[in-house]
């Protein structure tokens, strides 16, 4: 890196990739009294785009069951593209895992509140999430996986 070049981080985008809502037992789940049990899935990921932007994507899944029956499905990818350019890999790796989902989560949260409430359920807030505790685990994570491993490997030789 240059003198004269300086690390750029910018936000440049975020859009919907991908939704999904459906309510596979209308209209009589809505006769039921509304006490769901709700599933939450979570995942991002993060792939370069070209030389100077990521792309970093978290989706979302909610399912929620009334007596065991499904009541609805709320599936949103949201994305985000983030201009990076002279950024050290040790730092963008937690900008890309931590940073940026942390960006796009609100959007993600918004987009899912809408689709419920306009498929006719009560307002579904979802709690904020640590992105950066979940990296940071992910990262103890691999760490041991590749100590493992390599315990594994030289016990072979």
């Amino acid at each position: 890196m240059s003198e004269n070049q300086q690390p750029q981080f910018a936000l440049q985008r975020v859009y919907i990739k991908d939704a999904s809502f459906e309510v596979p037992n209308a209209p009589l789940i809505f006769t039921k009294e509304w006490k769901p049990e709700l599933k939450l899935d979570l995942n991002s990921g993060a792939r370069k785009a070209d030389d100077k932007h990521y792309e970093v994507s978290v989706k979302v899944t909610v399912t929620a069951k009334v007596e065991e029956e499904t009541a609805f499905l709320v599936e949103v990818m949201q994305s985000g593209l983030f201009l990076a350019d002279n950024i050290p890999e040790e730092q963008l790796k937690p900008m890309l895992g931590a940073m940026c989902p942390n960006i796009i989560f609100p959007y993600v949260r918004e987009a899912i509140d809408a689709l419920v409430v306009k498929g006719g359920f009560p307002a579904l807030m979802l709690a904020p999430i640590n992105f950066d505790g979940l990296y940071q685990q992910r990262m103890a994570q691999e760490a041991a996986e590749a100590a493992a491993a390599a315990e594994g490997t030289e016990a072979a030789h």
